[in-house]
């Protein structure tokens, strides 16, 4: 804001302003848009699952990360795959709502307009947005469950399901679980499954030696949404398939196994 009046970006009612003026009641303050700062355009192609005036939703491939200071980011790729709203309160450019790690791919919730932006951030913050992940982890677990242990000593709630366990002769067992967190601390889920004796298959940093699956990355995908649709208020659901990887892994385990123990 600092740089903008002092480019004399800000107009209060009518006339450019500097750091000294005083802002009172009842005057009109207009920031205006430096022609010169454009968008970054990373010309990466994404999935787009659903998007509309108002918001979007793309599958995020694992390996490249949400936003940051990089170029090569899925916030600089989105203006490249979605369409321009032409809503009176559309944002510069689409900017995505919340985060997924670097390695977790998926479905990720991208605002269009203003308005979307807050009301989404408003549902991520009294936990109304209902999010489900597909996930792969070492060992047997043996039941459906709910873990509540603090992260960085806030509260924080994980549940999960149970939808297949197979043997293998890498790992003994895999189970194939899908996953809803409550909460959305950093790296939930991955410490969380961790702290159970489970650590997800491929992680790097809460697993061990044994977790890692050479060149296949971390088997965490953001499966399924659900949210109130942040113009209209009906409920949206979204889903997709889990990764190929995961299919294939499965399978494959499950043939080495009966080869090897006939």
């Amino acid at each position: 804001m600092k740089k903008a009046i002092k480019a004399g970006r800000l107009i209060v009612n009518g006339e450019k302003t500097t750091t000294a003026t005083w802002i009172t009641p009842g005057q009109i303050l207009e920031l205006v848009v430096d022609p010169t700062n454009k968008p970054k355009v990373f010309e990466f192609n994404l999935e787009v699952i659903f998007e509309d005036e108002h918001i979007a939703a793309i599958n995020k491939p694992a390996g490249i990360t949400v936003s940051g200071n990089s170029f090569k980011t899925i916030a600089n790729a989105l203006a490249y795959n979605l369409k321009e709203s032409n809503e009176l309160d559309a944002l510069l450019k689409p900017t995505p709502v919340h985060r997924l790690d670097n390695q977790t791919s998926g479905i990720l919730l991208i605002a269009k307009t203003k308005t979307a932006q807050i009301e989404l951030g408003k549902q991520f913050n009294n936990q109304s947005i209902q999010k489900k992940y597909s996930t792969i982890v070492i060992g047997e677990v043996l039941n459906n469950s709910i873990i509540n242990s603090p992260i960085e000593n806030k509260p924080s709630e994980t549940s999960f399901e149970i939808a297949q366990v197979i043997k293998s002769l890498t790992y003994r067992e895999l189970s194939y679980l899908q996953v809803s967190p409550k909460t959305g601390r950093t790296h939930q889920i991955r410490i969380h499954m961790a702290s159970i004796g489970h650590p997800i298959l491929g992680d790097k940093l809460y697993g061990n030696k044994e977790t890692i699956h050479q060149g296949k990355g971390l088997f965490l995908c953001a499966s399924e949404i659900k949210l109130l649709h942040p113009k209209t208020f009906k409920p949206l659901v979204l889903k997709i398939q889990i990764p190929n990887k995961f299919t294939s892994l499965l399978a494959r385990e499950k043939r080495r196994w009966n080869t090897y123990n006939v």
